[in-house]
């Protein structure tokens, strides 16, 4: 296992792992010993703060460094593996990646819905135009579209019986992208094929075979105007025209190459171990870049109100104005406190939210956004050795660790 594959002590990154996973592949990686959840529903974890400790009262604002108490906590179905993907908020409702698929009330935790072998491991949780898109878990070249509120089944799209588990990876107003396995005689597939499907009659706008060799499972993807950008496990960063499905330009990526990206405006930006870097979405040139220390490597980066947001391995957070690279802020306070590196951030009230994977000093951070200041941390101390997941609706902030879903007061 490479480098850029272990967490910063130098163990193996158990969200790398879970994902491949989740994707087909077998790796005798993980170990025993690793804890789970208590099964009983609680709305009395508490939260940890750092600095600082003991118990807020429920649902109470943080202060003096102390993480808010949950408003709620459920143990869910939750099967995830450690990607941003797979927790969503929309509609008054929390979805966590799992078999069955359920949704439960943002503001009491209270299931609204359930679906049987609705979330395929490992594929995303897809929101755009009002619609949660979801990968067949059935062998017959569907995909389907679900009312995030009720969960009734509002869009179905046929890509064909020889194409297998197509898997939404990107939306825009018009179109619904996915990725599919190519079927041979045989029942066995050595290529994948790219489409895009319309969003309002199901039909394929167009479909793409990729390169032999490249894989159905490891893709992240985003899509800006005309443009649809992608990474995989091969190191690829490709972007395609929206309209053709034609490839405009593709680059080697380095180090890293299997987490999220970002786009803004006219931009693709694109951790690569010490570097940042940012590339025009019509031509690939290079448009800016930003390095970190010798030693250290950017995690994954997000644009949050045309500010983005990024931590690196030597625990540092960034601010960066998204267009030109130029730094807005940076804060030590996560070496500061000794704490762990957030590699997905949310907004909420003025606050940025961070999640980590596994650690003693993990779980979901608490930022001023305007200073990087680090105002609270809240880990449910289960020991669970999957990857934090945050999202929000606004008013809650909701952070998934493992089965156990927690809504925080935002």
């Amino acid at each position: 296992m490479s480098k850029d594959q272990n967490s910063s002590d130098g163990r193996p990154n158990r969200r790398l792992v879970l994902r491949l996973a989740g994707g087909g592949l077998t790796l005798a990686v993980l170990g025993a010993g690793a804890t789970g959840c208590r099964e009983d529903d609680t709305a009395d974890d508490g939260g940890s703060g750092t600095p600082g400790g003991g118990t807020p009262s429920e649902g109470a604002a943080a202060e003096a460094g102390q993480a808010p108490k949950p408003l709620w906590t459920k143990s869910t179905s939750a099967q995830t593996y450690g990607d941003n993907d797979e927790l969503v908020a929309a509609a008054g409702v929390v979805i966590a990646a799992g078999n069955p698929l359920a949704a439960l009330d943002a503001a009491t935790g209270e299931e609204r819905w359930s679906l049987e072998g609705g979330a395929v491991p490992g594929a995303p949780l897809l929101l755009g135009n009002g619609t949660l898109y979801l990968a067949s878990g059935k062998y017959d070249g569907t995909v389907g579209g679900y009312d995030p509120a009720s969960g009734k089944e509002t869009w179905r799209s046929h890509l064909g019986r020889e194409y297998r588990q197509p898997r939404p990876i990107a939306v825009d107003e018009k179109q619904v992208y996915v990725i599919a396995e190519i079927l041979e005689d045989d029942g066995s597939s050595r290529t994948n094929v790219i489409a895009a499907l319309n969003s309002s009659t199901g039909k394929v706008a167009w479909k793409e075979q990729r390169d032999v060799g490249t894989k159905q499972n490891g893709v992240h993807a985003a899509v800006q105007g005309r443009y649809l950008a992608y990474t995989d496990f091969k190191k690829n960063l490709t972007v395609r025209d929206t309209a053709t499905g034609k490839q405009v330009w593709t680059h080697k990526t380095t180090k890293t190459n299997y987490g999220f990206f970002a786009v803004h405006q006219d931009l693709v930006i694109i951790p690569q171990g010490q570097k940042l870097q940012a590339f025009n979405l019509s031509d690939g040139a290079e448009k800016w870049s930003v390095q970190t220390g010798k030693f250290n490597a950017f995690k994954e980066p997000t644009v949050l109100e045309d500010v983005l947001y990024v931590a690196d391995s030597g625990r540092t957070l960034w601010a960066i104005e998204p267009q030109t690279g130029r730094k807005i802020w940076q804060s030590k306070a996560l070496a500061d406190a000794g704490a762990h590196v957030p590699r997905q951030f949310v907004t909420a009230g003025g606050t940025l939210y961070g999640a980590t994977d596994l650690d003693k000093q993990g779980g979901v951070h608490a930022f001023d956004a305007k200073t990087g200041d680090l105002r609270w941390t809240f880990n449910d101390k289960s020991g669970d050795y999957h990857a934090w997941l945050v999202a929000t609706d606004g008013k809650h902030v909701f952070a998934l660790h493992g089965k156990k879903l927690h809504a925080l007061p935002a």
